[in-house]
């Protein structure tokens, strides 16, 4: 585990409010701007190559087009992925003309996924397993400290720390309710004492809770820090899992390995 202590004044952010600041919308302008792109290439095609380019190629030059710009806008590498993978999805579902009772199945399940993704702007990230020893390293031993996981997906971590530390309080929140019910259900049949509960992290009071866990997205970090530093007692502690807040250094940075994300560290 690699250890650096660097702490500087905290300020006040603002986040940038603008509609194309959410990752969702900027995902759905590379879309329509790599089929831009490809129509282009095929006019030309067929206009100076006698349509030498199949429409294979056409479809690949699409994917490359919407990876590219993507980068271009430094969107993180899920949504490289994600803008890949959409056109043959498209066209897989044409060609091969997918039952609309599929096509509901799988709707209704990233529904159930990623409830309310483009509102929050926080998919699903899973943690490493080897978070745990670094945030139980940091954690106080005190018996009435209470932990919370603001967006707690299924419930992993959590329920993991709860076996670690049974004379402590564990909680996470989860908006989602695929995850939040899996989490709910583990916690029945775990020996640890985690509770978890479908509601969203605005809604709580920061202040009844010693330490703080997120493992959300950039785009959240800096009204994440707003809330915290308006609702936290003065020295607790609030943790953020490979997603620093912009221009504010973290009193800790812990990695626990060379090629894991780096754990920020606050203390309020």
């Amino acid at each position: 585990m690699e250890l650096a202590s660097s702490k500087s004044p905290k300020g006040k952010i603002s986040p940038d409010g603008s509609i194309l600041s959410s990752p969702a919308m900027r995902a759905l302008c590379v879309q329509c701007i790599a089929l831009l792109l490809s129509y282009l290439l095929y006019s030309l095609d067929q206009r100076f190559s006698a349509a030498r380019l199949s429409p294979y190629l056409i479809l690949v030059a699409h994917s490359l087009f919407a990876v590219l710009i993507s980068i271009m806008l430094r969107l993180k590498w899920w949504w490289w992925l994600i803008e890949f993978i959409f056109p043959y999805a498209v066209v897989a579902s044409l060609v091969y003309q997918l039952s609309p009772g599929y096509s509901l199945l799988i709707f209704v399940l990233m529904v159930l996924l990623f409830w309310s993704t483009y509102r929050t702007q926080v998919p699903y990230f899973p943690s490493k397993s080897s978070l745990l020893p670094c945030i139980l390293e940091q954690m106080p031993t005190a018996s009435a400290l209470r932990f919370i996981d603001i967006g707690s997906g299924f419930g992993g971590l959590s329920l993991n720390l709860s076996r670690a530390r049974p004379d402590q309080q564990f909680y996470g929140v989860e908006i989602a309710p695929f995850p939040w019910l899996v989490s709910w259900i583990r916690a029945r049949f775990s020996s640890g004492n985690a509770q978890f509960f479908l509601r969203n992290y605005l809604a709580l009071d920061f202040a009844e809770f010693d330490l703080i866990f997120a493992y959300l997205s950039p785009a959240v970090m800096p009204a994440l820090w707003e809330k915290a530093q308006a609702e936290m007692k003065k020295g607790t502690l609030l943790m953020s899992y490979e997603f620093p807040i912009p221009g504010v250094e973290a009193d800790l940075l812990i990695k626990s390995g060379a090629n894991d994300p780096v754990l920020y560290v606050w203390r309020i």
